[in-house]
């Protein structure tokens, strides 16, 4: 864990009870000068006041509480040059911010909460633990946060307990020379003319979390199973084993004309330098949102409050852009200086990977994609007797079909289950009901799961 602790003076609250908020036209020197290095017009802020107004009481009580306790995953030297904006709207609310990993982002906040301790108020990362924490009751309710109601429904948990305050985008890029914008579907629908888009054009990778599933949940099962029959049995894709940042460079190879999904910051670092390469977004736009929480109970409440309300003004979400680079919640801020490619997602309908989706949806999603995705590439997955273990397990031998087919199983590479739990090579015997997921007799095995 990286700390770094910030705390200014809190002389500005004495007279607190009543002070309204500064007003665009007296906007902060850091947000001035944030501005001036964006290249936006200080325009932009006006009218935006309200943003900045919270109850006195919770800056009162802010500045008794002492400093809020943030754990998130940006750097520290970016956190301290997005927090300065809000240094200045609000010099007596404190902060201590921590830089932390996975397991000390999510495990052991909650491990604390449920011992009575908080090493942590705010968490920014929390991911598909949200579940675990909501659960546990150990979230707290934000819906009284005045601009929780400038965020559309798709960002804010129906329950309160999560808001999003950055999205990220995973659509097409292209290679400029084989395809011209103009000729790029509006919808997704398009991509399934096979005359236009078969014969190994599209490049794909098997991330259908990036970008599948928010579509499967904005059009419905039916659509989506229809989507993938085309996709995989008519206009055959590419299917890529490389990351989702290798196959852009590939793209700009020309080995294929478009690739899917890719990721806008990506694409548009390789374009910044010259590369022949854009991005396209079809409708919707699918979209991943990180979400911030707070511990239910926490010993910093209003400053929790004050917090989170500001990263949702325009001012937090420009701030947000300039010192971590990430896309804003807000429609009206996805212009050319705060959005790579601005023209791929203004104005378009977006459907978002939220942490229900990724809980619920998910699972039905995977299986109905994976069926489709190993067909294509001649991956078999076949239920039989394992008849024989060969060399310790590094063989196994069973009937598929009224052939014998044998399989080569890596103690690293090969997924293995037995009775529902993690297994080895040595944990396989003879008898068991084993379902086989492989290319071919005498292939490595992906997956062997054993009753």
């Amino acid at each position: 864990m990286i700390r770094i602790t910030a705390a200014v003076s809190a002389a500005f609250l004495a007279a607190v009870a009543a002070a309204p908020a500064p007003r665009a036209a007296d906007l902060p020197q850091a947000t001035r000068d944030m501005l001036m290095e964006l290249k936006i017009d200080e325009k932009l802020l006006a009218g935006s006041e309200k943003e900045y107004e919270v109850p006195a009481a919770w800056l009162a009580g802010a500045k008794k509480e002492g400093a809020l306790k943030i754990i998130g995953t940006w750097d520290p030297s970016q956190h301290r040059k997005y927090m300065k904006p809000f240094q200045e709207r609000y010099p007596g609310v404190k902060f201590d911010y921590t830089r932390a990993g996975r397991s000390d982002r999510t495990v052991k906040p909650l491990l604390a909460f449920k011992e009575g301790r908080y090493l942590g108020d705010v968490i920014s990362g929390l991911g598909n633990a949200y579940f675990i924490y909501r659960d546990s009751k150990a979230l707290m309710k934000l819906t009284d946060l005045p601009n929780a109601r400038l965020l559309g429904d798709d960002l804010l948990d129906p329950a309160g307990f999560w808001i999003g305050h950055q999205a990220s985008y995973w659509c097409v890029s292209y290679n400029k020379n084989l395809v011209k914008q103009a000729d790029l579907p509006r919808t997704w629908d398009g991509f399934l003319d096979a005359a236009k888009w078969g014969n190994g054009r599209i490049g794909m990778g098997n991330r259908a979390n990036l970008w599948f599933l928010q579509l499967w949940k904005a059009h419905g099962v039916d659509w989506a199973r229809n989507f993938m029959d085309k996709l995989f049995n008519e206009v055959k894709p590419q299917q890529r084993k490389e990351g989702m940042n290798a196959l852009v460079g590939l793209v700009i190879a020309g080995e294929f004309a478009v690739t899917i999904p890719s990721a806008m910051y990506r694409v548009s670092q390789l374009a910044d330098k010259g590369a022949p390469v854009g991005y396209h977004c079809p409708e919707p736009v699918p979209s991943t949102v990180q979400s911030i929480v707070a511990l239910n109970g926490n010993p910093h409440p209003n400053g929790t409050r004050v917090y989170i309300n500001w990263m949702l003004s325009k001012e937090g979400q420009i701030a947000q852009y300039y010192a971590l680079q990430a896309s804003s919640v807000r429609e009206e801020l996805q212009i050319p200086e705060l959005v790579a490619f601005p023209e791929a997602v203004k104005g378009k309908k977006k459907t978002f990977r939220d942490p229900e989706t990724l809980q619920q949806t998910w699972p039905q999603v995977l299986k109905a994609w994976s069926a489709h995705w190993d067909s294509a590439s001649g991956v078999k997955t076949v239920t039989a007797k394992l008849d024989k273990v060969i060399r310790g397990g590094r063989q196994l031998q069973f009937k598929a079909g009224k052939s014998t087919h044998t399989v080569k199983i890596s103690q690293s590479r090969t997924a293995m289950r037995v009775a529902g739990k993690k297994a080895g090579r040595g944990d396989f015997k003879e008898g068991m009901q084993c379902t086989f997921v492989y290319p071919d007799d005498k292939g490595e095995a992906r997956e062997v799961i054993c009753k």
